[in-house]
């Protein structure tokens, strides 16, 4: 779907009133606040018409944020991990936890819910069994005798047998629940000193976690555990980006794909009816970009036919895993080319510019991946590097799913004054705000991203209307249909406008 202003006339005027000042010696100040006028209306949520109420909060909304931005410690200056105690204790950050965001539209199956309830509500679940391997992680197993051994892993021990032996759990607790996410009290940078290094263990991390979440009575209770945590935040509705595993009973006996798919569509269905202000979710099926051509081929065939027997909550196709080391989207074009070559619709949601490898052959993956005519672009990082991608993906309407906090763990960006996206902001390209993977970063929901983004990208531009938009775009830029677009905006519409008036009151 295309969204774009129309704002050839901000060009026109600036073009006008730039040679009207031409020769003259002191610049007619009338112009010069004509044309910050004309550079405001510009950013997003720049040409929104506000109502007296929205206003009066916007007022309440800039007093926050100017406090926020006189801090010596600047929290979007700082590293997530040192930042979000300070971000805790933010009025602003609080406000925005109340604030209705629309839809999370980049966020990942298995970094949904915090991993506090996954050491103490799902390692403590009978038949968990672990390992420790031999590069000083751990693997886990549900099962109703002992499994077979893994290679470089010690024998598997009942978890419940082995807390039983120690006279404190709480190291072992601790220790399982460093392995299940990049979240440190250390330096960050000590730990994670570059972008191979805090990879390496950002992928380790999900293999930890791989046996517990892929084990189908917490397959269910995790993702129903991950809507109710976005639910929380204020959040309306998702689009996941879902492997669909294989998943295991007790007895070891496993489920296919198709029945990830239905339990995601089931479960999004019993939530919805429970919850009716939630609007719903649909799945971004992935597989990871390491593949050789030949899987790459069997995973559309099978994306197509999800696709076709499952509509309401298949949404498309994307690859996941780094892009820096992973094979790039030309490199599958033949794959890729199917469902147009069969004039089969199989919408694209690439992962691409998640890098700062400028002229490689991973960095064309941008222009690639509009090549493909992919619906929006994961992260774009790198978008300010490719003039030509960006100008595409603006006319077509093509917005960039921004992750703020991702992008500065993975070491993309250190400070987020400095990220690509205050320069798209600034320029009213589609964006929408998105956690990615908010359980490894020790983060939940979304607001500590719309925090960032807001505060860090914003600086002092940024105001109500921004957050407005932003909100918006994440329904406007989502999988939905037209129709379905317009009613989730009414919904959103009647949880904005209760927010505002509860703020003021």
């Amino acid at each position: 779907m295309t969204v774009l202003p129309q704002r050839r006339h901000v060009a026109v005027a600036c073009l006008f009133l730039c040679c009207a000042t031409l020769g003259d010696s002191v610049p007619d100040p009338r112009i010069r606040d004509t044309l910050m006028q004309l550079e405001a209306s510009m950013q997003i949520g720049g040409n929104l018409v506000l109502s007296e109420a929205e206003r009066r909060l916007g007022t309440y909304i800039d007093k926050l944020k100017g406090e926020e931005l006189a801090q010596a410690d600047f929290p979007p200056a700082l590293h997530f991990f040192k930042a979000k105690p300070l971000i805790r204790k933010s009025p602003l950050y609080s406000l925005l936890q109340k604030m209705p965001k629309g839809g999370v539209l980049h966020v990942h199956d298995f970094s949904l819910v915090d991993v506090d309830w996954l050491v103490k509500n799902v390692t403590y679940r009978p038949y968990c069994y672990i390992c420790f391997t031999y590069d000083q992680s751990m693997r886990f197993l549900f099962s109703s005798r002992l499994p077979k051994p893994l290679p470089q892993c010690s024998p598997w021990m009942l978890l419940e047998s082995l807390r039983a032996k120690m006279e404190n759990a709480t190291s072992l607790d601790t220790s399982i629940m460093t392995n299940l996410t990049l979240f440190t009290e250390e330096e960050p940078e000590v730990v994670y000193p570059s972008q191979d290094v805090v990879w390496k263990r950002f992928e380790q991390s999900f293999q930890v976690i791989w046996g517990l979440v892929t084990y189908a009575p917490v397959f269910r209770d995790y993702y129903y555990r991950g809507l109710t945590q976005f639910y929380i935040d204020n959040v309306m509705y998702l689009e996941l980006r879902a492997l669909l595993p294989e998943t295991y009973e007790l007895d070891g006996s496993t489920h296919d794909r198709t029945w990830s798919l239905r339990t995601y569509r089931d479960i999004t269905a019993q939530f919805v009816a429970e919850h009716p202000d939630f609007f719903g979710a649909r799945v971004i099926f992935t597989v990871h970009r390491g593949l050789n051509e030949s899987m790459m081929t069997q995973a559309v065939e099978e994306a197509m036919k999800m696709q076709r027997d499952f509509p309401e909550i298949m949404a498309g196709f994307d690859l996941v895993g780094h892009e820096d080391s992973g094979r790039s989207l030309w490199y599958f074009r033949q794959a890729l080319s199917l469902p147009a070559e069969r004039g089969v619709s199989l919408p694209f949601f690439f992962h691409a510019g998640e890098t700062d490898l400028e002229g490689t052959e991973v960095d064309q993956n941008l222009l690639d991946a509009l090549l493909f005519n992919t619906s929006r672009i994961g992260h774009g990082f790198a978008l300010l590097r490719h003039p030509v991608a960006k100008k595409l993906s603006r006319e077509r309407g093509v917005a960039v799913e921004v992750c703020p906090i991702s992008n500065q763990v993975l070491k993309l960006v250190t400070d987020l004054r400095n990220h690509p996206a205050a320069i798209l902001m600034l320029e009213g390209h589609p964006l929408v705000i998105s956690p990615d993977d908010p359980a490894m970063f020790g983060a939940t929901g979304l607001s500590y991203d719309f925090y960032e983004a807001f505060v860090g990208f914003g600086g002092h531009s940024s105001h109500i209307g921004t957050l407005k938009e932003l909100a918006m775009n994440s329904i406007r830029y989502s999988s939905l249909s037209p129709r379905l677009q317009e009613q989730a905006l009414a919904l959103w519409q009647r949880q904005w406008e209760k927010f505002v008036s509860e703020i003021l009151s």
